[in-house]
């Protein structure tokens, strides 16, 4: 299995609101190809492929001394000489 760098990354605690309004400019940026991602310190500029992979996963971890947290994550990947197998609808 390969090394995996972590080349940027962010945590920040939004509202649903604000989460909506950055999800929205992302999924623009990724239409156009190009996203810019930027914080005091670190900053990267991906080009993105017109095929990816979307991988959209929904998690539930109980927590000792909190209740179950849950996630809903949204991970796109590509490859060189690879495209998608298969797609999911958002309903």
């Amino acid at each position: 299995m390969g090394r995996e760098t972590i080349l940027f990354s962010s945590k920040d605690p939004k509202s649903r609101q604000d989460v909506s309004a950055c999800l929205r400019d992302l999924a623009d940026r990724v239409e156009a190809g190009r996203n810019t991602l930027r914080q005091p310190g670190s900053e990267i500029d991906l080009d993105l492929p017109g095929e990816m992979v979307l991988e959209i996963k929904v998690e539930a971890e109980e927590k000792r001394r909190k209740d179950t947290q849950h996630s809903r994550e949204a991970e796109m990947r590509w490859y060189d000489g690879t495209s998608p197998d298969g797609s999911v609808e958002l309903a």
